[in-house]
């Protein structure tokens, strides 16, 4: 069993930066890759980016690619989502989700746990 709670998110204006943490319960953080998805209002949950077991493998929608930087501590059991250039179409709820593989996946059902998400808002 993992639980996930996510933190960081806010209101920020287009161009800004924010930081989001997903911290993880349990002693077994280190075998799932993690992964972060957004959902915005009237639209389904999409993948933003994934981090393999290790934090050696990462992969990003092209929405965000550049963008968008995905890091873990595996110590502090921890994913993070930097995100900079913000733009208003990237306001959405974030959630972070774990995934008992070795790369993760970009698609929602491949996740086992997921985290209760933060508001990110980007003011125009």
């Amino acid at each position: 069993q993992v639980q996930l709670v996510e933190s960081g998110g806010g209101l920020v204006q287009a161009g800004g930066s924010l930081r989001l943490s997903c911290a993880a319960s349990g002693r077994t953080f280190s075998g799932y890759a993690m992964g972060w998805f957004r959902q915005a209002p009237g639209k389904e949950r999409e993948f933003v980016a994934r981090i393999s077991r290790s934090g050696g493998n990462t992969a990003y929608a092209d929405s965000v690619k550049g963008r968008f930087t995905i890091s873990r501590d595996n110590a502090k059991n921890t994913v993070y989502l930097q995100m900079n250039s913000l733009k208003p179409e990237d306001t959405a709820v974030y959630s972070c989700a774990a995934d008992w593989s070795i790369y993760g996946s970009n698609l929602v059902d491949a996740y086992d746990y997921w985290g209760q998400g933060t508001q990110v808002t980007v003011s125009s």
